[in-house]
């Protein structure tokens, strides 16, 4: 009897001190991963429960069978109960103090988890070829991670992000809007020529506008991050990658069909 293997999947847990608790993952390799002698670079995932709901496991495996896209790893990273908590900006939480657990979410995985992946799987040791990728908070979280530790990745991706989390309420007809932490995250850190940023929201993903300038917010607070990025000297377009989905909501559909893109975006052959 014959048979074919598409993709290996292991699900596994971690106890992280910086969390103090168990934290489930999952990780997805190639066929070839058993025989390989070469080590991959890899796709870090928050909210990694979603897996499913994303149909990730028909993407990989045609990512995983495409010439196009160069072998890679995937680790998805679940999160808890704890989610709004765990996740956000390590620097300081918002101003309804969530968030607060960001910074040991942001040590858990570079203390922890990238020496565990590194020590454990065949993953490559060079930060250029880590990819760490978020939705919503989870895509927040990702970029505050990367953008404060580049050495560690070379490429984020975030889906629809929360950058509209702020350190005081916002106040009405306010243009500037400085409140949004996300700004300041890259004001004031470190430049890093090697890092490349993909951006995607979709029309529908709210229908709230703050400043009452006919763009949603969810667009709006992307855009204004573009523009952050820019001053500090990142291209637009080149190092950053904005897509913009006609109809694409704030949820899981719009994110798991647009999934593939990213993918093609974050592991294209060279």
């Amino acid at each position: 009897m014959q048979f074919y293997i598409e993709s290996i999947t292991i699900k596994g847990k971690y106890f992280s001190k910086n969390l103090e608790r168990t934290v489930d993952f999952r990780f997805v390799a190639p066929q070839d991963y058993w025989h390989s002698k070469n080590n991959f670079a890899v796709l870090l995932m928050n909210d990694g429960q979603d897996y499913d709901a994303l149909q990730l496991e028909r993407t990989l495996s045609l990512a995983f069978s495409s010439a196009t896209i160069r072998p890679f790893l995937y680790v998805g990273i679940s999160c808890n109960e704890n989610r709004i908590h765990e996740y956000g900006t390590a620097s300081t939480a918002d101003f309804k103090g969530r968030g607060g657990l960001a910074v040991n979410y942001s040590e858990f995985i570079i203390e922890e988890f990238i020496p565990f992946l590194k020590n454990e799987f065949k993953v490559s040791k060079e930060g250029k070829e880590w990819v760490y990728c978020g939705m919503s908070l989870g895509g927040l979280s990702a970029f505050d991670i990367v953008y404060n530790h580049s050495l560690h990745f070379g490429k984020v991706g975030v889906f629809s992000g929360s950058f509209w989390w702020r350190k005081k309420a916002y106040v009405k007809n306010d243009l500037v809007d400085r409140s949004r932490i996300v700004l300041d995250v890259v004001k004031n850190g470190p430049y890093a020529d090697h890092l490349k940023f993909w951006f995607q929201c979709g029309t529908l993903d709210e229908t709230a506008d703050r400043n009452n300038n006919g763009i949603i917010d969810a667009i709006d607070d992307t855009l204004d991050l573009i523009k952050e990025l820019t001053l500090k000297g990142y291209s637009y377009p080149g190092a950053i990658t904005y897509v913009q989905v006609d109809g694409g909501k704030h949820d899981l559909t719009t994110w798991g069909k647009v999934f593939p893109q990213f993918i093609k975006w974050a592991m294209g052959a060279n």
